[in-house]
C-alpha cells in the first residue's frame, strides 16, 4: 500500500458510475449490491471474505471544506436507523493510501449499525480530501494539511459531526489514528474512544527498505522527481496508479489472501507520512483499541506489535489479514469493534 507523498492531479471532482449511484450535493441511499467472491479461512479461525458482504443502504453526501481560498467537496456516507435508544456517533477513517476510499469500511459500517443494544450507533466514513471520491487538486498533502481537514470536519458547526460533542469515537485504519491522536493531543479535537486498525505513521518506502541516511535522501528525490508536473503523474501513473500495480500491491501486501482482489484503479494520492514518535501519541485518557494483523509486512507489524501492552493501549487483539483488515474481512473487524464498544459503553456502565 503505497503511502509516500506523491505528485497530486489538479482533476475535477469523481463522479461515481452511474451503474453504481450518481454524486449529487444532496441526500440519497444506495441500492442493495453484492460482491462475489471465493471464502477462505486463516489458521482455522473463522474469517469473512469480500462475498460475505452485506447490501446495507446508506445515506450519501458531500460537504464543502474551505481551504487556502478554495472550497474542496469532501464526499462522506451516513450509516444509521432508526431507533430510540440513545445515539452515539463512530467516525470511520480510511488508511491513506492510493487504494482506500470509504468503501473499505462500508460493510464494517452497516454490520455495527444494524445491531441492537443500549446504544443506537450512526457511522460516518468520509473520503480523505485527494483520496477516493473527495475533490483532488493540487496540493501539498503532509500530516499538517490531514490534520486541519479532520479537525474542522469533526468542529464544523455545519459539518455531518456537529452533534457529536465529546461522544465521538473514531476507527480509522493505517495513518488515519496517528493524525487523529496527534489533533487530539494537541487539544484540537475530543475523543470518546478510538480503535486504530493495522496502524502506521511510517512510508512504504521506509517499510519496505528501511530508513538510513542514504535512503531518506533517495526518497525526497522520488518526491521532487513525483511531483513534477507532467513527468510526476507520468511516473505516479506508470508506477501506482493502474491496475497492474493496485494488484500487485492487494497482493503483496494489502490483502492476506490474494485470491480476494480486486485490482480495478482507485481515484486518490498520498499525503507524507509524519515522523512523529508513533508509541508517544497515545493519550491513556480514553479507550484505545489496536488491531494488528498476522500478515502485515514484517516491519508494519513490528510497528503494531511496538503498541501491545504500550501505555494508553487498554486492548490490543491480532486478526488475519494485512493492511486491510476491515475490506479482507470486515465481520470479523466489526465483531472485534462492536466487543470493543459494548465494553467501553454498555457493558459496565
Amino acid at each position: 500500500m503505497v503511502m509516500a507523498s506523491l505528485f497530486i492531479s489538479s482533476s475535477p471532482s469523481f463522479t461515481l458510475s452511474p451503474k453504481t449511484y450518481t454524486k449529487y450535493q444532496t441526500a440519497y441511499f444506495l441500492k442493495p449490491f453484492s460482491i462475489k467472491a471465493s471464502s477462505t479461512s486463516v489458521d482455522q479461525q473463522p474469517t469473512i471474505s469480500l462475498a460475505d458482504k452485506q447490501p446495507f443502504p446508506f445515506k450519501a453526501n458531500s460537504w464543502q471544506w474551505k481551504f487556502q481560498d478554495k472550497f474542496l467537496t469532501i464526499y462522506y456516507e451516513e450509516h444509521g436507523k432508526e431507533s430510540p435508544e440513545p445515539t452515539k456517533n463512530i467516525l470511520m477513517l480510511p488508511s491513506i493510501s492510493d487504494v482506500s476510499t470509504v468503501e473499505e469500511w462500508r460493510s464494517v459500517a452497516g454490520n455495527i449499525v444494524q445491531r441492537v443494544g443500549k446504544i443506537n450507533w450512526r457511522a460516518v466514513i468520509v473520503d480523505w480530501p485527494g483520496l477516493g471520491y473527495s475533490d483532488r487538486p493540487k496540493l501539498d498533502y503532509n500530516v499538517e494539511v490531514m490534520e486541519k481537514f479532520l479537525t474542522d470536519f469533526i468542529n464544523a458547526p455545519d459539518g455531518p459531526m456537529k452533534h457529536s460533542g465529546k461522544d465521538l469515537v473514531v476507527f480509522g485504519g493505517g495513518h488515519a489514528p496517528t493524525i487523529t491522536l496527534c489533533a487530539a493531543k494537541k487539544g484540537l479535537l475530543k475523543l470518546a474512544a478510538i480503535a486504530a486498525v493495522a496502524p502506521t505513521w511510517a512510508g512504504p518506502l521506509p517499510i519496505v527498505f528501511g530508513r538510513d541516511s542514504t535512503m531518506e535522501t533517495r526518497y525526497r528525490l522520488l518526491r521532487d522527481s513525483l511531483r513534477t508536473p507532467g513527468v510526476g503523474w507520468m511516473m505516479y501513473n506508470m508506477l501506482v496508479s493502474n491496475e497492474k500495480a493496485i494488484a500487485s500491491q492487494y497482493r503483496s501486501h494489502v490483502y492476506a489472501n490474494p485470491d480476494k482482489c480486486d485490482s480495478s484503479p482507485r481515484p486518490g494520492s498520498n499525503p507524507r507520512r509524519n515522523s512523529s514518535s508513533f508509541s508517544q501519541i497515545w493519550m491513556g485518557k480514553v479507550p484505545a483499541l489496536v488491531v494488528s494483523t498476522k500478515s502485515s509486512p514484517k516491519r508494519s507489524k513490528a510497528v503494531m506489535q511496538a503498541l501491545r501492552g504500550g501505555k494508553g493501549v487498554s486492548k490490543f487483539v491480532e486478526v488475519p489479514g494485512a493492511l486491510l483488515p476491515q475490506e479482507e474481512y470486515p465481520t470479523m473487524i466489526a465483531e472485534e469493534l462492536y466487543q470493543f464498544l459494548q465494553e467501553s459503553f454498555e457493558l459496565y456502565k
